[in-house]
């Protein structure tokens, strides 16, 4: 019997009484697994009003507090690693190696809220006139929300709710309704670390859940990871309605590879960056920048490496990534790589109609290496989200930079090099957010924050680290004036009768 998904409501899981469901498929097998409901219009009512009244209580809780519940929350997490991945690699396809991986990344992100106290310091002078002081302190903004993709169903909610909650907001969780089993025992586990009721709400469905959370007037805050569509929806819908929005979108993410760069690792690097998890990443290496002529003979060597690696189900330990997450995922990136050679590209290595024995109807797209690529053609322009990676050939290293620059997204790119000069040239000039050097994906640790920028992020505050703790909270500035004069004598009540 197929299960259906809970809502997690009220502090409790509930059935929903929805009258549409959405099937959850095992994208190794095409089977469903499990049922999400189409949350109703009463239950998404129910989950606002329930973490609004649950956050007026938690703001009084003490910081150190907090943060012991959120201590208590990691060690769980940590405890149950296994458990949750395998929950993941179930329903999003990925191997049991790069499920551990999401699940850890989230992890790392629930340590640096460990942290609040700290982050939410103020500032303070004193006697800036005379008998005059000012201190800054942080507030929660209230009810907060999520909305997360497919891709990423336990580090990216991780992102967000933890560090929410521990700011002293409660938090509204929209996970991607092709995963959402994932997310819910990430809840299991919140009940077990004995958060109060009502903090935290999961809550399933489509585009009309989101407008809700967009739309409702409790609701302070919005961060969303998804596509650029969906998400310049969610950035003027939820600002339009004057909330704090924050959301991560697309990406075309390039690596240089210089003529000195150290050969192996630079390829290695390349093939592991470009396919794992299937390309499914928004932080994937889904372009290759060779400059100078002597790399041009290392595209065959790069075509080897590729045919090293094949997709896999998740308990098969030699495979190096998964299917991709849907059989309409799977249509597009063959879509796009029908554009190839008629482009005027070349198909070093196609991965269309790939097989996997004991796995006929799984949405398999095996490593697949394009080259000759240019900025016209529909494999550049669009971002593919497989197993895929482009190669694109210039002259110079400005002219890498200038290729990069001339891309709408700027997510993250890294170069591969061995002179310093070279490097400090592209970190400075390239206009992307996050930059590598001679290393593949640069996603920065919780302590930093998740930068993309330009067509990749619309807002002003990012992911995690110090800018995540600004975007859930707001800044309260307290003046005050004392005047010497009004100070207490202290010699207390005259118990002297009066005699006259």
């Amino acid at each position: 019997m197929t299960r259906s998904v809970p809502l997690f409501i009220e502090g409790r899981f509930v059935d929903s009484e929805a009258s549409e469901w959405i099937d959850v498929t095992n994208p190794a097998t095409d089977e469903v697994i499990a049922r999400a409901p189409v949350t109703t219009d009463d239950e998404m009512a129910r989950a606002i009003a329930s973490a609004k009244a649950a956050q007026k209580d938690w703001a009084q809780v003490p910081v150190s507090d907090r943060a012991r519940y959120v201590m208590r929350y990691q060690a769980l997490l940590k405890e149950h690693h296994d458990d949750i991945a395998r929950i993941l690699a179930e329903e999003t396809g990925k191997t049991f190696a790069d499920a551990k991986g999401d699940v850890w990344r989230g992890i790392e992100v629930v340590e640096h809220a460990m942290g609040v106290p700290t982050h939410m310091l103020g500032e303070t002078m004193e006697q800036v006139a005379r008998n005059v002081d000012t201190t800054s302190w942080r507030h929660p903004l209230g009810v907060c929300a999520g909305i997360t993709p497919f891709n990423f169903p336990a580090m990216i909610p991780l992102w967000m709710y933890p560090l929410a909650v521990a700011c002293g907001n409660s938090f509204v969780l929209k996970p991607s309704e092709q995963d959402p089993l994932t997310p819910v025992r990430l809840a299991e586990l919140w009940v077990e670390a004995g958060f109060p009721e009502g903090l935290l709400q999961v809550v399933h469905g489509r585009k009309e859940q989101v407008d809700t959370l967009l739309t409702h007037p409790d609701i302070k805050a919005i961060s969303f990871v998804g596509s650029p569509t969906v998400g310049q929806h969610i950035y003027r819908t939820g600002t339009h309605h004057l909330k704090r929005v924050q959301c991560m979108v697309g990406a075309k993410n390039h690596t240089i590879v210089m003529p000195d760069a150290n050969k192996e690792q630079a390829l290695n690097a390349l093939v592991g960056a470009s396919c794992g998890a299937a390309g499914q990443r928004c932080m994937a290496i889904s372009v290759a920048v060779f400059v100078g002529e002597e790399t041009r003979g290392w595209v065959e060597d790069l075509k080897a490496a590729f045919e090293q690696i094949r997709p896999g189900s998740s308990d098969d330990p030699d495979a190096a990534f998964g299917p991709l997450i849907s059989r309409g995922a799977k249509e597009r990136v063959e879509r796009i790589l029908g554009t190839v050679e008629a482009e005027g590209g070349r198909l070093l290595l196609d991965g269309r109609g790939y097989e996997v024995s004991g796995y006929p109807d799984g949405y398999w797209v095996g490593p697949t290496l394009v080259d000759n690529v240019t900025a016209e053609m529909t494999c550049y322009q669009e971002e593919i989200f497989g197993p895929v990676l482009n190669v694109v050939h210039v002259d110079t290293l400005d002219d890498a930079i200038e290729f990069v620059n001339a891309n709408a997204y700027g997510n993250g790119t890294s170069i591969f090099t061995d002179s310093g000069a070279a490097a400090r040239k592209y970190r400075h000039e390239t206009e992307v957010g996050q930059v590598g050097v001679n290393l593949p994906i640069p996603v920065p640790l919780p302590f930093f924050s998740f930068t993309g920028g330009k067509g990749s992020f619309y807002g002003d505050l990012h992911a995690y680290g110090k800018d995540a703790v600004r975007f859930y909270t707001e800044t309260r500035t307290v003046i005050e004036r004392w005047f010497e004069s009004d100070i207490p004598d202290g010699h207390g009540p005259n118990m002297t009768i009066n005699l006259g």
